[in-house]
C-alpha cells in the first residue's frame, strides 16, 4: 500500500515540475532546450534567423532606441523570405542597469536568438561576461567598444566630433545672448550618469569646441544620477542657469525633459544630442548634434544576415562615414539662430566634413 502511495506522489511531483517547466519555457528569453546551433551567428543566409533587440531602458520617449529597433527591423524585413524567415523580438531592459546582465544572460541561455543587438557604452562589458557562459551567442553592439571577442562586434560613434560641434554652437549662442560678456562665457552640460566616454571624450570635446569660440569659456557639468528623473534634471538646469549658464547640452535620457522645461522658463537655450531635437521645444533647442543610429543598426544587421559582419572587430565611425552630423537644414534652427551664428557654425562644419579639421579619437 505504501508503495502505491509513493508512486502516486512521485507522479504528482513529476507532473507539477513538468508543467512548471513548460510554463516558464513559454516566456521570451527562456527555453527548455537548445535549438540546432550549427552555423548560429555566422550569418549563413540559408538558415532561419532570430534576432533580439535589447533596449537598455524603455522605448517610449527614447528616439535613439526607437531608431535602433527600426534599423534592425528594416534589415530583417528586406532579408526575410518564406523559405528563410528573419524574426525580430524587442525586449525592454528597464532603467535598472544592475538587472541588464541577468536579462541578457536569460536571452543567451534561451538559445533562441542568433544575434542580440543593443546600444549602450556599458553593453560590451556585459556581453563579454555573458559570452563566457554562452560562447555560441553573437552580439552586435552600437555606441560601445570592445575588440578581440570573436562573438562580439561593436560600432562606436565619434563622439569627439559630435560633442565638439555641440560645444561650438553652445558658445556661439551664449556669447550672442550676453553681449556684455566679452570673455568668460559659461555653458552647461547635464548628463544622466558618468561613464568613461562621457568623462574622457564628450565633456572634454564639448569644452574644446566652446573654447574655439572663447578660450576662457567654462563648462558647468552636473550629473542626474539616472536616465529618467526629469525633476532632478530641471533642478540641476535651473541652478546652472542661475549660476550664469546661458545654454545647456543635455545628455540625460528622460531627464532631458526637465532640462528643456527649466531652460524654457528661464529664457535659456538647450543643445540636443544624438537625435534631431529642434521640434522638442522650438526656439529653446538651438542645436542638434546627431548620430544616425537607424542607419547603423540597419547596415550592420544587414552585414550579419549576409554573413559579412566582422565579429571580433571594433569600428569607429563619424562625420566622414555619414553616421555623425549637425542638423542645419531644420526650419526651427534657421528661425531661432541668427544668420551670423549659423554662418560661423557652418564654417566649422565644413572643415570637419572636408577633413580639414581632424577630430579623430
Amino acid at each position: 500500500m505504501n508503495q502505491v502511495v509513493q508512486k502516486h506522489r512521485f507522479f504528482q511531483r513529476f507532473t507539477l515540475v513538468f508543467s512548471l517547466l513548460v510554463w516558464v519555457g513559454s516566456f521570451p528569453g527562456f527555453g527548455l532546450g537548445s535549438k540546432d546551433q550549427s552555423g548560429q551567428g555566422s550569418g549563413d543566409p540559408g538558415l532561419h534567423r532570430a534576432i533580439a533587440v535589447f533596449i537598455p531602458g524603455v522605448m517610449s520617449g527614447s528616439p535613439i532606441y526607437e531608431m535602433l529597433a527600426a534599423g534592425v527591423k528594416q534589415a530583417a524585413a528586406e532579408q526575410s523570405t518564406a523559405e528563410r524567415p528573419v524574426t525580430v523580438t524587442v525586449i525592454e531592459g528597464g532603467f535598472n542597469q544592475a538587472e541588464w546582465e541577468s536579462r541578457i544572460t536569460a536571452l543567451a541561455a534561451s538559445a533562441r536568438y542568433d544575434l542580440i543587438v543593443s546600444s549602450n557604452p556599458s553593453l560590451p562589458a556585459i556581453a563579454s561576461a555573458v559570452s563566457v557562459k554562452f560562447p555560441q551567442q553573437h552580439f552586435l553592439l552600437l555606441d560601445g567598444e570592445l575588440a578581440g571577442n570573436p562573438r562580439i562586434y561593436t560600432l562606436r560613434y565619434n563622439q569627439r566630433e559630435q560633442a565638439y560641434m555641440a560645444g561650438h554652437i553652445a558658445a556661439l549662442v551664449a556669447g550672442e545672448a550676453d553681449q556684455e560678456v566679452r570673455t568668460g562665457i559659461r555653458i552647461g552640460l547635464v548628463a544622466g550618469q558618468e561613464y568613461p566616454a562621457m568623462n574622457e571624450v564628450i565633456l572634454p570635446a564639448y569644452r574644446a569646441g566652446a573654447q574655439r569660440v572663447d578660450p576662457s569659456c567654462t563648462v558647468d557639468f552636473r550629473v542626474v544620477g539616472n536616465w529618467f528623473d526629469a525633476g532632478k534634471g530641471a533642478e540641476l538646469a535651473a541652478d546652472m542657469i542661475r549660476g550664469g549658464a546661458k545654454i545647456i547640452l543635455s545628455i540625460a535620457g528622460g531627464a532631458n525633459e526637465g532640462v528643456v522645461q527649466a531652460a524654457f522658463e528661464a529664457g535659456a537655450k538647450v543643445v540636443w544630442f544624438d537625435t534631431n531635437g529642434y521640434g522638442v521645444r522650438p526656439g529653446t533647442v538651438v542645436g542638434s548634434a546627431v548620430v544616425y543610429q537607424d542607419k547603423a543598426a540597419y547596415e550592420q544587421t544587414l552585414r550579419f544576415l549576409e554573413g559579412t559582419l566582422p565579429f571580433g572587430s571594433a569600428e569607429l565611425v563619424g562625420v566622414a562615414e555619414g553616421y555623425v552630423d549637425f542638423i542645419e537644414a531644420d526650419p526651427h534652427y534657421q528661425a531661432s539662430v541668427s544668420a551670423p551664428i549659423r554662418e560661423q557654425q557652418g564654417r566649422l562644419l565644413a572643415q570637419i566634413r572636408s577633413g580639414a579639421l581632424d577630430l579623430q579619437e
